[in-house]
């Protein structure tokens, strides 16, 4: 499940723009999960984390800011707390600046659709 919604990801940033929902997510990746249980709902924040961990330890972007929160402006609490566990900031500091997750979109689209990261990391 990691990898199908690691590479949806990536094709999203290549080939998408804005950002995708978590509803679209688990249809358009075929994830079969129904977010209205709370514990599937969890499993996808989980695995959103665990990817994003991953891509940065590995020196590339969170794939998870491409993923909006539905009824919020961008992302939820869960989002800033992982970027603060990642050494990014303190959440609530991240989560009030307009360019945080601007920046974070625009560096993850230019990092996949060169055709060197896309070739070699994908």
């Amino acid at each position: 499940m990691i990898g199908r919604v690691r590479s949806h990801l990536i094709r999203f940033a290549r080939h998408q723009v804005g950002t995708t929902s978590y509803l679209n997510l688990v249809q358009e990746a075929e994830l079969g999960l129904n977010l209205d249980i709370s514990h599937e709902k969890a499993r996808l924040n989980e695995l959103l984390s665990e990817i994003s961990e991953a891509e940065f330890q590995a020196g590339r972007p969170i794939l998870s800011c491409l993923v909006k929160v539905e009824g919020s402006k961008g992302q939820g609490d869960n989002f800033y707390k992982l970027c603060e566990r990642l050494g990014l900031g303190e959440w609530r500091t991240l989560k009030q600046d307009p360019e945080f997750l601007k920046t974070l979109r625009r560096e993850c689209r230019a990092f996949w659709l060169a055709p060197g990261s896309f070739e070699q990391f994908s």
